[in-house]
């Protein structure tokens, strides 16, 4: 009950007594609004239906002794009465507080709103930042807040392990602000060793332009970042649209890299293994850079046996490239030489990208081959 109620609300509830139940509820959810005692109004609000209902009140919330005839009409209210204190404890900043409740009916925007809503410069508390960025409710702002408090080594870290459970267009988002924010950083770097180092130097400038001829900064194994910061910034990276602006950024970071001491330069998984190299390459083709010469390096790193692990990696980077790049046809041919039974393990539906390279030919095969009579309807009828 609420944490402020004195002896003279026990004494007007009691006075109206047994005899007039519909006002007794009344007057105890007043008494928890005027208190704003949020958790304790639900209560009520549940307690005054159940009382309509013909319920037992003891433990209002409860689902499991609602007849089956009322449990439509109960889990209505339900959610109305959790949609209303949620946004009671949102007007009230308690953002954590009003996630139990939204989280509970499903409804996570009104708590995305309060989170993007934040000023940048705001102290926010630690569950605010879990439940924007882990929990997915507002990842970009959650990335934000989680990197202004923790910093960029735990903020890639983290990042690492939501990626998997991000949206594609959520994971392009939070790739652009970790480039965006490696670049400054990295830039601003290598600026102030060249100003140290040849103080006439006229400021600004692309970190390209910085480094361009200046084989002294990376004489005797120099570095200007954390360099396990700039591989999982550049891995990031791949995550990036076409379109976007931080491409190039992320192609300048996979440059630097490249001119490191080779023992700070960190091998990937295939076709990553000349870990910059590759990425350069990677991005040269997201920013049509020589394109046709990069992707036929890529294609060049499809070797082996099609069952062998590597193989089906470098052969799904392309794909994803191809698909990227709006060549689905291409990368449809790919998918069906080498992927085939593990399409799905990579995320990638093949009857999705045969239809939408329109190669419903394809999908018929694809669908024979596997027995699969629904997709083999599903292209026979979409020619």
């Amino acid at each position: 009950m609420s944490p402020s109620a004195d002896s003279a609300t026990f004494d007007t509830l009691e006075k109206l007594g047994t005899a007039q139940p519909r006002e007794v509820l009344d007057r105890l959810i007043a008494q928890l609004r005027a208190d704003h005692d949020w958790h304790g109004l639900f209560d009520a609000l549940l307690m005054r239906r159940r009382q309509e209902l013909g319920l037992p009140l003891i433990r209002p919330t409860s689902l499991k002794d609602v007849p089956a005839p009322l449990r439509d009409d109960f889990e209505k209210f339900y959610i109305d009465s959790a949609r209303e204190v949620g946004g009671l404890l949102l007007a009230d900043g308690k953002i954590p507080q009003a996630w139990n409740y939204f989280r509970a009916i499903n409804e996570t925007e009104p708590v995305a709103r309060a989170i993007e809503a934040l000023p940048a410069d705001a102290e926010v508390e630690e569950p605010v930042v879990e439940i924007a960025l882990f929990h997915g409710v507002a990842p970009i702002k959650g990335l934000e807040l989680f990197l202004k408090s923790h910093g960029t080594c735990s903020t890639i870290t983290a990042l690492d392990q939501q990626f998997g459970q991000m949206t594609p267009a959520n994971r392009a988002s939070c790739a652009r602000v970790m480039v965006r924010r490696l670049y400054d950083d990295l830039r601003s770097n290598v600026e102030h060793d060249v100003k140290r180092r040849l103080p006439m130097t006229p400021p600004g400038g692309t970190l390209r332009e910085l480094i361009a001829g200046r084989e002294m900064l990376f004489a005797d194994g120099n570095y200007h970042i954390d360099v396990s910061h700039l591989n999982s910034v550049v891995r990031f990276a791949r995550m990036l649209e076409p379109h976007d602006s931080e491409l190039e950024l992320a192609l300048q970071l996979a440059q630097y890299g490249a001119r490191l001491s080779p023992q700070y330069q960190y091998g990937g998984n295939a076709p990553f293994t000349d870990f910059y190299p590759a990425h350069i390459k990677y991005f040269q083709a997201m920013l049509n850079q020589n394109r046709d010469d990069a992707l036929a390096w890529f294609r060049s790193q499809i070797t082996g046996d099609p069952a062998d692990t590597d193989t089906q990696v470098a052969a799904y980077v392309l794909v994803d490239l191809l698909i990227r790049l709006e060549r689905r046809a291409e990368a449809l041919e790919l998918a069906l030489q080498y992927l085939p039974e593990t399409a799905e393990e990579f995320g990638l539906s093949i009857p999705e990208l045969c239809a939408q390279a329109g190669k419903f030919d394809k999908l018929r095969e694809y669908a024979r081959s596997r027995g699969d009579l629904l997709n083999f309807t599903a292209g026979l009828l979409s020619r």
